[in-house]
């Protein structure tokens, strides 16, 4: 008994063969959409591009434990320094864009491509900013015992004898280095720069006087200004510090336009899912309206910011092209 065949013609077989891909791309989809939809349910990173401990480390960890709390799973923060925060930037650039894997990115991420004549990844285009945290400022400090006393004496005596004062930095292109390089550039004075490897070192000689000034952060010398080590001369913010209020900007002593800040920001791998980034960008704006990063902003210096993904993109272009022009004017290159 010969089989019955029924010929299909070419364009039926063509409909049969469309339905069969759109059903199956739309399962893909779906199951896709599930996934994220169920966002997180692992452990989530928080990449910090230094070693423990430092102010960029304990602001992750603060950060951490409190979305913790809010999206209901673990968050870890890792920790990858080297290269001057290139390695640990790397290697969230090179991650899976599942929003399990960030990074704590900072004024490093903005000065990098101006310093480095090659980078192993492109800030702009292989991240995907989630959330500005936090804005901090440096303090201009100088020896107690110095006839320095304010950013008028200090702009008259570097004037009056070019290249004799000097200030110190915690390293090549740390917001200590160009703040102090900005204060050059604008106040048109000589300071000679000496570099050193970290914060203690360098205000260590500041309090020996082997330097006459620094550019420096408030958690490294918030105590030694309140026991009377340091003088503090003025804030390089654009606006006065609530934890510093008597202390003046140093726009307002002296040199108009002056602003230097470090900031803190939360980046995804680019093609992260919108909607992961949205709800990592609220948890983070949670986050830091708790009073742990009440207490943080005291001791740290911070100014809270909580701003959403868009606003670290336009902040973090910004930086990125100002602090290029004060890094070429000076000649600046890491070694």
């Amino acid at each position: 008994m010969s089989s019955l065949k029924i010929a299909c013609p070419p364009n039926v077989k063509r409909g049969f063969r469309r339905l069969a891909l759109t059903a199956l791309a739309l399962l893909s989809t779906m199951s896709i959409d599930k996934a994220f939809a169920l966002y997180p349910d692992r452990i989530v990173r928080i990449v910090v591009p230094f070693a423990p401990g430092g102010g960029t480390d304990v602001i992750a960890r603060t950060l951490a434990q409190e979305m913790a709390g809010d999206i209901g799973v673990t968050v870890l923060v890792e920790n990858k320094p080297g290269a001057g925060t290139i390695i640990g930037t790397q290697a969230v650039a090179t991650s899976v864009p599942d929003g399990y894997t960030l990074l704590m990115g900072t004024f490093a991420n903005a000065v990098n491509p101006s310093l480095n004549a090659k980078l192993p990844y492109d800030p702009n285009k292989d991240f995907a900013p989630v959330a500005l945290v936090a804005r901090s400022f440096n303090i201009v400090v100088v020896n107690p015992k110095s006839p320095i006393k304010s950013i008028a004496d200090l702009i008259a005596a570097a004037k009056a004898e070019p290249d004799k004062l000097s200030y110190g930095t915690f390293g090549v292109g740390t917001s200590a280095h160009l703040a102090g390089e900005l204060f050059k550039n604008m106040a048109k004075v000589n300071l000679a720069t000496i570099h050193y490897k970290g914060a203690a070192p360098a205000i260590t000689d500041l309090i020996g006087g082997q330097i006459q000034v620094m550019f420096t952060t408030v958690a490294s010398a918030a105590s030694l200004i309140e026991n009377g080590q340091l003088r503090a001369l003025a804030v390089t913010s654009a606006e006065r510090s609530p934890a510093f209020p008597q202390l003046p900007t140093v726009a307002e002593a002296g040199v108009p336009g002056y602003a230097a800040e470090s900031w803190y920001g939360l980046f995804a791998p680019v093609k992260t899912p919108v909607d992961v980034i949205d709800r990592l960008n609220k948890s983070a704006a949670n986050a830091v309206q708790s009073e742990a990063f009440k207490r943080l902003g005291v001791n740290e210096g911070l100014v809270m910011v909580a701003q959403p993904p868009e606003e670290l993109d336009r902040y973090f272009r910004g930086e990125e092209e100002r602090w290029r022009k004060v890094i070429q004017d000076a000649g600046i290159k890491v070694e």
